[in-house]
């Protein structure tokens, strides 16, 4: 049973006094790949872990399609800017995710191998993974996240830390993922990477959905002034 559409209606986060993400109103529904842009303090990284679940809302409702939220969450994955490397070696840090989602031990072998070459690490498999580059630890990230089969992947500004070299090798691999079936949402700074990955634009700024669009439409004819800034270059606040 799939688990999306996600439907958020009303979200709001209050911290401190603070409104970090602004009652908002949104559907991610399977199909293309999403890319959530906006300036720094826009709420794309809290936006991402209240989808994940990692955050609760302070107002409104998240909301997974004909399914629990357990469910849900085992249907999903997330990949950080600065992924946590385990004290194993690659083969091990894919393998420990497949362990601790229950997934059958008869089945948790292919799953590996394929994770493996398909991100390019099956030579460094019985290597510490913290000893890789962080190009490489990016790419177990995505390894260790692409061997559940997850249907919905969030990813936050995962080639942040890359050069262009590792950025490719990554963005690669995002599209191998979506195109063996599972969702992509994926927060971004980089108007390059955006145009390159995007086939669905959210843009935020200072906590609110300010607008959803296109690629084609975002980039030619963003209609709020937010947006048109942004794309310009010029300062948010």
């Amino acid at each position: 049973m799939s688990v999306l559409p996600l439907l958020l209606k009303g979200v709001s986060v209050h911290a401190g006094g603070q409104i970090l993400i602004d009652g908002i109103d949104l559907e991610i529904e399977a199909g293309p790949k999403t890319v959530i842009l906006g300036p720094n303090g826009a709420g794309k990284s809290l936006l991402l872990r209240l989808c994940h679940g990692l955050i609760g809302p302070t107002a409104g409702k998240l909301t997974w399609s004909g399914s629990d939220s357990t469910h849900a969450r085992r249907r999903q994955g997330m990949v950080f800017q600065k992924p946590v490397m385990l004290r194993r070696s690659v083969r091990a840090n894919i393998a420990y995710g497949l362990k601790l989602h229950e997934i059958p031990t008869a089945h948790r072998q292919e799953r590996i191998e394929r994770a493996l070459a398909q991100t390019g690490l099956g030579h460094v498999a019985e290597r510490p993974a913290r000893v890789l580059s962080v190009g490489e630890q990016q790419r177990l990230a995505l390894a260790r996240a692409w061997a559940l089969q997850p249907e919905v992947l969030f990813l936050d500004e995962p080639t942040a830390s890359l050069d262009p070299s590792g950025t490719g090798a990554v963005e690669r691999i995002i599209e191998d993922i979506h195109a063996a079936g599972t969702k992509i949402v994926m927060t971004t700074h980089d108007l390059a990477q955006a145009r390159r990955v995007a086939e669905d634009v959210i843009f935020l700024h200072n906590g609110r959905l300010t607008e959803r669009a296109s690629p084609a439409k975002f980039f030619s004819a963003p209609e709020s002034e937010a947006a048109r800034a942004f794309l310009d270059g010029r300062l948010l606040w």
